[in-house]
């Protein structure tokens, strides 16, 4: 995410009301999660097990809950609190506005685009051309949407992220601040969920068409001319590469890869990347053709223990 102009290291801090490494007029131009993080941004850690990884990430500015030496070149934001600090930031650069009608003024909607009746279009959404909007979907802000897209009943894009820190007093939510960016050329079953990213987008490529009821968590990628079947559940941060496939009822760790044109069989688990040009079955997912060998030994194994009492 980035902000509407460059920021000072102390305006920054001013905001979070928290101090500082580095030059008051050091610059800041966005912030963002290690796994998308750029120069010029913000990351956050607040656990010593990652520490190391976001001092040496791209981040320029580290949020962090503990005096460290600062890496040459980057600062420091030292906070007792860097995930409560980080949502102070989201709320201040992203701010939520209240909808005032069923499609926001400030939404732009192309030209030969159909949206049909009881469709919500929120502030600053972007839809192409030659759009079909089917009723009862729901568009949160800051979507774009290409040319050439249908989207049937029922599906919301831009839902926040299923993302918490666990809290002596309860779960706490990361603030969502990212976007859904759907590419051309894309069909959306019915009734599906496409999060929107924690600070980043959640991307939907050229030609991907889903099948009712798939759920694509925060930050993910799904690459172009895949086809996801209906059920199937991606968690957040996943890359899923170009021309995959991947049947019914599927379910898919976060922050793995899903390498191109890998075939995924019906109600597999994924629990790691997969390279791609292979098929995968099963839970945990191995490649198909030997889990149905390992199934056919499955089979064999009563008359195995059969045979064993009889000796």
């Amino acid at each position: 995410m980035k902000f509407p102009s460059a920021f000072t290291l102390k305006q920054i801090a001013d905001i979070i009301g928290c101090t500082y490494v580095g030059p008051d007029d050091f610059e800041i131009l966005g912030m963002n999660e290690i796994h998308v993080v750029e120069r010029g941004d913000i990351v956050f850690v607040d656990h010593p097990k990652y520490y190391q990884k976001a001092l040496d990430s791209k981040a320029t500015v580290v949020l962090i809950n503990k005096e460290v030496d600062c890496p040459e070149g980057k600062a420091l934001l030292v906070s007792d609190d860097p995930f409560r600090d980080f949502n102070v930031l989201t709320r201040h650069f992203k701010p939520f506005e209240p909808a005032h009608n069923a499609i926001s003024d400030s939404a732009k909607i192309g030209k030969n685009t159909v949206v049909q009746p009881n469709v919500f279009i929120g502030n600053n959404v972007v839809i192409g051309d030659d759009c079909l909007i089917h009723a009862n979907v729901t568009i949160y802000d800051n979507c774009v949407l290409g040319n050439h897209v249908t989207i049937h009943s029922g599906t919301v894009l831009g839902a926040d992220a299923f993302y918490y820190k666990n809290r002596p007093e309860g779960y706490d939510k990361l603030i969502s601040g990212g976007r859904v960016v759907i590419e051309d050329q894309v069909d959306i079953g019915a009734s599906c969920t496409i999060d929107k990213g924690v600070t980043g987008d959640t991307t939907i490529k050229k030609g991907a068409k889903l099948d009712n009821q798939v759920q694509i968590g925060h930050d993910t990628i799904i690459g172009e001319k895949c086809l996801i079947a209906a059920q199937t559940g991606i968690a957040g941060c996943v890359v899923v590469e170009d021309e995959v496939t991947i049947w019914g009822q599927v379910g898919i760790i976060s922050g793995i890869t899903i390498g191109k044109k890998a075939v995924i069989l019906a109600q597999s688990g994924i629990g790691k990347s997969l390279e791609g040009g292979k098929s995968y079955l099963g839970s945990p997912a191995g490649e198909a053709r030997e889990k149905i060998r390992e199934m056919a030994y499955v089979k064999e194994i009563p008359a195995l223990v059969k045979k064993h009492k009889n000796k």
